[in-house]
């Protein structure tokens, strides 16, 4: 990884902000992890939210993103905004959750957080709903540098599996569980806790129905900690395995903004690339890192502040090969 732990940007964690630019550090700089994945929801409002997802990026532009915004407005104006029932407060938050990922992808992250306590307050909603908007807000918040705020927020997450009958959340128990604790062990990696860090992991990998962002959260654990090998192993394994769903077919699976499947494929390969550059397989990490910026430009435009991000990484890494040399 880089040999630095460079001051965040918005987009982007540091799992160290403490240490020096010359400092041989083994610790990922990690993107935050679009799509979204969404038991039960209207399915009209699934329709709509998916065509509104896939016009909005169909052209990226201001003009196309407003048009998905404002489809998604229609849709959130025809759900019963009256009804207590699961069904009702499950089509409403998958609407909220739409938003704020188009939100979160034209860099409005303060109106996506807005959206994203909306879907906090739709108590019954299923937890798997709840679940998600509460790991993608810990991300942002990590993303704006506010720590205490997203410990918080990660806290409040697992009182979600003490007062909730997971058994009546489509049977999802361990994957709500497994997410749950990694994005609590997330923000104690990146305030740099790492014992803490690791109880929370702890069990993780052997989870049945394994969650992309749970992963990659304790492949940053493992590669912060030096342990190299398993750490590359999981990222590969993403790389290679993270389902791309994008549409609310699945509430239990739901995933948006900087924790869903694209982002969280982009970050692994962002990651090993890094890890490459760490073991000292520098042909590798350029391979790695140059495919990561490719991805990154194409995903987000060549402008992007994580652009720049990949091409630091990639600047540190021919560093460290001249100094080996």
């Amino acid at each position: 990884m880089i040999h630095a732990a460079v001051k965040l940007s918005k987009s982007v964690i540091s799992l160290s902000r403490t240490s020096s630019v010359a400092a041989t550090s083994s610790q990922p700089l990690r993107f935050l992890h679009d799509g979204t994945n969404g038991p039960s929801s209207n399915p009209v409002a699934v329709q709509m939210i998916n065509y509104a997802l896939s016009h909005a990026r169909s052209q990226k532009s201001d003009e196309s993103y407003a048009q998905g915004m404002l489809i998604l407005e229609q849709c959130l104006s025809t759900q019963s905004s009256e009804s207590e029932g699961q069904f009702a407060q499950n089509s409403i938050g998958a609407v909220l959750l739409a938003m704020s990922n188009l939100l979160y992808e034209r860099g409005r992250f303060e109106e996506a957080i807005e959206k994203l306590h909306g879907v906090q307050g739709l108590t019954r909603s299923s937890l798997g709903v709840r679940v998600a908007a509460t790991e993608t807000l810990v991300g942002l918040y990590l993303q704006l540098g506010q720590d205490d705020t997203s410990s918080v927020l990660a806290d409040k997450c697992l009182e979600f599996l003490h007062k909730d009958d997971l058994r009546s959340n489509g049977g999802s128990k361990e994957s709500l569980i497994a997410r749950a604790k990694a994005v609590k062990g997330l923000v104690e990696l990146v305030t740099g806790n790492l014992e803490s860090a690791e109880s929370f992991f702890h069990g993780v990998q052997d989870t049945e129905a394994r969650n992309g962002t749970a992963v990659l959260s304790y492949g940053e654990f493992l590669h912060a900690t030096q342990q190299f090998s398993p750490a590359k192993e999981l990222y590969q394994n993403i790389i290679e395995g993270v389902p791309k769903n994008e549409d609310f077919s699945d509430m239990n699976t739901l995933a948006i903004c900087n924790m869903a499947s694209d982002e969280v494929l982009l970050a692994a390969t962002f990651a090993l690339g890094q890890l490459e550059s760490h073991m000292g397989n520098f042909g590798a990490a350029e391979e790695i890192l140059t495919k990561a910026l490719t991805k990154t430009e194409e995903y987000f435009g060549s402008s992007h502040p994580k652009v720049g991000v990949v091409l630091t990484c990639i600047a540190l890494m021919y560093r460290n090969k001249a100094r080996q040399e």
